[in-house]
């Protein structure tokens, strides 16, 4: 029997002219089935303080199709608007769990475009997908291979705000498996001037990936200024421009975090984080596009989904634990660090890195952390500041 995880392999695709009709097509229908469901669950709860179940708002796409304003609707395979009922209902049930904010409806212009098909919507034979309602299959580009003899469960097929068309087979993967145990721990302190520092003493250089296209990316955005409002075909043209420097921007950055975690869980058997608050701290908005561009909310979800693939443990640390002010030595915490001290001395001779110090304690309170429980952490604690924004990033320059 196979064995492993459900894992998504993404690829790039070149449709034909029909196919990309088509699946444009899907796409808005998709949209708009959503739309009306979430507008229809809205008002019977606003006006009737009733919960409509999938079932019924199933029930309700079969009357709409029916309806001559909505016949449209039966052009296209039925199964990805089935499956858009299917996401909103997950939305519903993550907002009742208090997991999630209230669904919104999907912008024809800042909705990523997508449709989903299940097994009954596809064929996937000798290396060839056709989708439902095509003749012909899609020309992907088979950057890497699938799990030998996977069968995809699932297809999602994308259009990013870039132009490019991408699908993503979920599949049984059988290699991620657990990695053999290791005594190896680390603690990891996230920075902008240095990306990471490591409780090793090793720094690593935050790569600034906006940064590098910022000049050709405010060029576009100026171009793009310039063009009549509206959708013309040189305003169009000159936002995919833009959309394209974007897109570059995040590949390179996804690239860059998929081999840093993946390298720090192939190399240690814990790792210690900070839990930091992200969406609070870009409300700074001097370092709001620095923090953006470090990307520390995705480095800590692909390090936490690789930890579980490969039986590797990931541990946050209270955000408030004053890592920079406490000495690793003897456990002093100093009264104050001014930011520009990036290297101080102890009462007890020994000298500190600020980020290695950092890095050195978090390491410390994960492992007090584990072994004891959350409310033990190792020092003397200090009140909470004011500002949720971690302190060492109020001098780097974004």
């Amino acid at each position: 029997m196979t064995t492993g995880v459900k894992r998504a392999f993404k690829y790039r695709f070149y449709p034909t002219d029909a196919q990309a009709a088509e699946l444009s097509r899907t796409f808005g229908c998709v949209r708009k089935v959503y739309n009306l469901a979430l507008g229809a669950r809205t008002d019977a709860w606003a006006l009737r303080q009733e919960r409509i179940t999938y079932n019924a708002i199933s029930a309700m796409l079969t009357a709409w199709k029916k309806t001559e304003e909505l016949a449209y609707l039966n052009e296209v395979s039925s199964v990805p608007l089935q499956q858009a009922l299917r996401h909103l209902q997950t939305a519903f049930a993550n907002f009742f769990a208090k997991r999630a904010k209230y669904p919104r409806f999907k912008s024809k212009k800042r909705s990523r475009a997508s449709a989903e098909y299940t097994a009954s919507a596809f064929r996937f034979r000798n290396g060839k997908l056709t989708l439902a309602k095509m003749s012909e299959p899609l020309d992907i580009v088979w950057s890497r291979p699938l799990p030998e003899g996977a069968a995809p469960s699932t297809v999602t097929i994308s259009r990013d705000s870039a132009g490019r068309w991408f699908v993503s087979l979920l599949c049984e993967d059988p290699g991620v498996k657990p990695l053999p145990g290791t005594t190896t721990t680390v603690g990891v302190d996230a920075g902008l001037d240095h990306l990471l520092t490591l409780s090793t003493g090793e720094k690593i250089a935050n790569p600034r990936h906006e940064r590098r296209d910022r000049a050709r990316l405010a060029k576009a955005q100026r171009e793009l200024s310039r063009k009549a409002k509206g959708n013309g075909a040189n305003r169009v043209k000159a936002r995919r421009k833009v959309a394209r420097i974007h897109a570059r921007i995040a590949d390179r950055r996804q690239d860059f975090l998929h081999k840093l975690t993946t390298r720090l869980v192939r190399e240690n058997q814990t790792i210690v984080i900070e839990d930091l608050t992200v969406r609070t701290m870009v409300k700074n908005h001097k370092l709001a596009r620095a923090i953006s561009d470090a990307a520390w909310a995705q480095f800590r979800s692909m390090l936490e989904y690789k930890a579980a693939w490969y039986g590797r443990k990931v541990i946050p640390v209270d955000r408030w634990f004053p890592s920079s002010k406490l000495c690793s030595a003897c456990g002093t915490v100093q009264e104050k660090m001014p930011l520009n001290v990036r290297t101080w001395t102890c009462h007890c001779g020994t000298t500190h890195d600020r980020d290695v110090n950092a890095a050195k304690n978090i390491l410390a309170a994960g492992l007090a952390v584990s072994a004891c429980g959350a409310g033990v952490r190792p020092g003397r604690s200090i009140p909470p500041r004011p500002s949720t924004l971690k302190q060492e990033n109020l001098r780097r320059n974004p």
